[in-house]
């Protein structure tokens, strides 16, 4: 049957390009290698079994996941290696146990010593271990124990002497890189995160103990510094598509990115010198308000349109200035949002459309839920 091109879809349609996925892969794959540390991609950007092959060079091992729901969609699926890198929400323990006594090699991740009493009163059947990475915190401000605290080497110390549980390693997100802004400033978060956390590591080398390092997002693993070579591993996730936020960051190039929303203009509103479209805040998501010149999203091809405001079905498009020429856009006419994050705007589709140069290949269809 002919490839139909994207022009067949209906709108709003989730649009991803496979040829720069693949490149986006091949480039960080290829970046792991040359540092020597183990790539270990996050799935929660595009949370699909097809982006998930490309992503681990089709080996279906060492992955991060952010929800339970994405780590029993890769293990039912043939995934294995599979590290769930949330703190360990206590609702979900059994699960937690479940995939662990299933796979060959599931991980958890803590940052609080309840979380490992948990543990203890759910020991795994057939003498296996619990798997954990500790949650350090290195100056993101989100989740883990902080790395100068005390409390951080204490509880890795409890780990390691609680019967049935093994600390795999220390697990490091270095968010703070998204406040960025080109790759000296990049790279000066990886580089102070990366030294953070080598030197939390010399610490528990010496009071005895030795585990893997991982660190990770996608900045700072689009640029990395060498000495992350000296880390086990890193885990960044959203490369695989990109996204406006990452091209103002310095990540990647507007080009590179992966992932664009389709939308038609089905309004002319010139009384407010506006066009309506057919893509609100429930195809796009509202992440980026108020940091683009261009409102919501970059348009394609049209840098003098601003995406001003969304409602849930409808959004509405002005000029940065002067009079719309609505000639140039009549109803029905096809606009190209390329979103400002894609984890959020991905998670908004039920489908993503793939094609190759603008020809569609078919579908991916992504986990969802928790």
């Amino acid at each position: 049957m002919k490839e139909k091109p994207l022009s067949s879809l209906c709108t709003p349609a989730l649009v991803v390009d496979v040829d720069k996925v693949k490149r986006n892969a091949l480039r960080m794959i290829e970046r792991c290698q040359k540092l020597g540390v183990q790539l270990r991609p996050h799935m929660k950007t595009h949370k699909t079994l097809e982006c998930a092959d490309i992503m681990t060079g089709g080996s279906r091992r060492c992955i991060v996941v952010s929800t339970l729901a994405e780590a029993c969609f890769y293990a039912d699926h043939g995934f294995d290696d599979i590290l769930y890198a949330y703190s360990l929400p206590l609702d979900k323990v059994e699960r937690c146990a479940d995939l662990s006594e299933r796979l060959d090699l599931f991980q958890i991740l803590l940052d609080h010593p309840h979380a490992l009493d948990e543990l203890k009163k759910r020991p795994l059947r057939d003498g296996r271990l619990w798997h954990v990475w500790l949650k350090l915190d290195c100056g993101n401000g989100r989740a883990g124990v902080l790395h100068s605290q005390p409390e951080a080497i204490s509880l890795a110390q409890a780990i390691v002497g609680t019967k049935g549980v093994e600390l795999t390693g220390v697990y490091v997100h270095c968010g703070n890189s998204y406040n960025c802004r080109g790759v000296e400033q990049i790279q000066a978060v990886a580089q102070e995160t990366t030294d953070l956390t080598l030197q939390f590591m010399e610490k528990l080398k010496a009071s005895g103990i030795t585990c893997k390092s991982s660190i990770g997002s996608t900045p700072s693993c689009s640029h990395p510094v060498k000495d992350m070579g000296k880390l086990s591993e890193v885990h960044p996730g959203n490369y695989g598509f990109y996204d406006v936020q990452q091209s103002v960051i310095g990540s990647c190039t507007l080009e590179e990115v992966a992932v664009k929303v389709l939308t038609r203009v089905i309004g002319h509103c010139p009384h407010r010198n506006q066009l309506l479209i057919d893509c609100g805040w429930c195809g796009l998501s509202q992440d980026g308000a108020g940091k683009l010149p261009t409102g919501y999203a970059v348009i394609e091809g049209h840098p003098d349109l601003k995406l001003l405001s969304m409602t849930q079905e409808h959004g509405r498009v002005e000029p940065i200035s002067g009079p719309l020429d609505y000639s140039k856009f009549p109803l029905g006419f096809l606009l190209t949002l390329i979103p400002y994050h894609s984890c959020a705007t991905a998670v908004m589709h039920p489908v993503y459309h793939v094609h190759s140069e603008g020809r569609l290949l078919g579908k991916w269809i992504p986990t969802r839920g928790w």
